[in-house]
């Protein structure tokens, strides 16, 4: 009888609890969101854009590339794309402002944001049947990349200062979706409604 309950214990294993690594990807992007979305609605100079390089580096693009890896663990394909996408893309707006490339504001940055503009509107529709707050996210993520592509291609800083500020919006909802997600997990006093679709 032992024998039999000791092959049972190895034959079924034990499920495991995980955190939710949707949170610190929300997080990672919104911070960095911000600051590379404030430099672009001109509300510091543009000779401090470099700035956001740590933030892309580590925070945008590491730890979001980290939530993402950690979100296929998790059998969720929206988040896995989604934060492995987001954090690849600040790895690669790191890279670009370290090596001096074409950054923003040339044509060529422009067609990097047009991928990216791409990408979002796919996202976007992978969102429609989750909740209002993630839907937010990428609905004013969309509008930013698309106000950014426009302005790199046209040349025009006041079309790129309406993506900045699209994309500071962008980062305060990612925000806000991030903590409810963190008080949603945790015993909190209070929650955040994100406003469920499905």
């Amino acid at each position: 009888m032992a024998q039999f309950a000791a092959e049972r214990e190895q034959a079924e294993p034990v499920a495991t609890a995980h955190a939710n690594p949707a949170p610190l990807g929300l997080f990672g992007f919104a911070l960095t969101t911000l600051v590379l979305s404030a430099a672009n609605a001109n509300l510091f100079p543009a000779a401090q854009a470099g700035i956001v390089i740590g933030p892309a580096l580590f925070y945008g693009g590491l730890a979001q590339l980290l939530a993402g890896m950690w979100e296929f663990k998790a059998d969720n394909t929206f988040g896995a794309t989604a934060f492995s996408t987001f954090g690849a893309f600040w790895l690669a707006v790191a890279a670009i402002l370290i090596l001096k490339l074409p950054g923003p504001g040339t044509p060529g940055f422009g067609f990097f944001l047009l991928g990216f503009t791409i990408v979002t509107g796919l996202l976007l529709l992978g969102t429609l049947r989750s909740n209002i707050a993630l839907i937010g996210v990428f609905l004013f993520l969309f509008l930013a990349f698309l106000a950014l592509t426009i302005g790199d291609f046209a040349g025009s800083a006041s079309i790129t200062v309406i993506g900045g500020w699209l994309g500071i919006i962008t980062a305060l909802i990612a925000w806000y979706a991030g903590l409810a997600g963190i008080l949603a997990a945790g015993k909190s006093a209070f929650t955040l409604p994100v406003g469920p679709l499905s």
